[in-house]
């Protein structure tokens, strides 16, 4: 696929008392006229992810501008002064988010990706429940947010349980190890495949052998084993089903029925709880709709209502 249209960024992102240095790859509209009016989209990649897996999505977007960063611990931006926490994401896609906005002259649409979805849900309700104590709204709480298979119930309980032991058991001793075993285990290639084949439900050869290939070369490049164990511990800790109760903006849901990280039926009844939601399911998909539906979600993006 043709990525020419895409340029990297390197942004200061406002954290806290200071700034992070983000990298971030920007992707025009294919129709630049349409992008004028249309707020851009921001993409929040899932664990281990960098940005580009969802990268393929902002190649198809017609009508908005795409803006998809690496997050902090991931790809080419280094971890968060502090450690990498719920709230410490959140206060970093609050500076990116607000990073975007000077530079599009509109606030982006959010959208995050399985982990990606845990943190912009836990933002966009943190940024409703601000706007609702003070009684005014904003632009950034009354813009729609997209979650895309969206991790809704508890990794540590049901039936997700014993992969999530065996992956604390997998994370805990390359966190342990001595430097050089623990990194050679966090990025082992079988294990690395493992996880493809675990998340991929396509049964096209070539697309399966290409979401495989795409996973080795960017599934760890991580930035050292203390900040993904870190993120691993938030990914396992929460879920986006926390904050539902304040997600009272418009929501589009995509799953895979296929998905056996996110199972449909809890995702289903997530979106059944939500005021003002529209479940969106592919057949024959699993958890890596980015990569076997990517033209398609562009499509549902690009007819979001403004």
């Amino acid at each position: 696929m043709d990525f020419i249209r895409s340029s990297r960024t390197d942004l200061l992102v406002p954290f806290r008392d200071g700034s992070v240095p983000t990298a971030l790859w920007n992707y025009p509209a294919r129709s630049a006229s349409a992008s004028a009016d249309r707020r851009p989209v921001l993409l929040i990649h899932g664990f281990r992810g960098d940005h580009h897996g969802l990268s393929f999505i902002a190649h198809h977007l017609r009508t908005r501008d795409a803006h998809v960063p690496d997050l902090p611990g991931f790809g080419h931006t280094p971890p968060l002064p502090g450690g990498l926490t719920l709230e410490a994401y959140l206060d970093f896609i609050d500076g990116l988010v607000t990073a975007v906005t000077s530079a599009a002259g509109a606030p982006p649409l959010v959208i995050g990706h399985s982990f990606g979805s845990i943190l912009t849900a836990h933002w966009a309700a943190r940024t409703m429940r601000r706007t609702d104590r003070a009684q005014a709204p904003t632009a950034s709480a009354a813009a729609p947010l997209i979650l895309l298979n969206p991790i809704v119930s508890p990794t540590l309980a049901g039936t997700n349980r014993i992969m999530t032991q065996a992956a604390q058991a997998y994370y805990w001793a390359g966190s342990q190890l001595p430097e050089r075993a623990g990194s050679a285990l966090l990025r082992n290639r079988a294990i690395v495949r493992l996880m493809s084949e675990v998340m991929a439900a396509t049964r096209d050869p070539g697309l399966r052998a290409f979401i495989h290939d795409q996973h080795r070369r960017h599934f760890s490049t991580f930035a050292d084993r203390r900040s993904l164990a870190e993120a691993f511990e938030v990914s396992i800790r929460h879920t986006a089903a926390e904050a539902a109760d304040a997600l009272t903006m418009p929501v589009t849901v995509v799953a895979g029925r296929d998905d056996k990280i996110a199972p449909l039926a809890a995702t289903t009844a997530f979106a059944d709880s939500l005021p003002d939601a529209e479940l969106v399911v592919f057949d024959r998909v699993g958890h890596l709709t980015h990569y076997e539906r990517p033209e398609q979600i562009a499509g549902i993006i690009d007819a979001i209502a403004d």
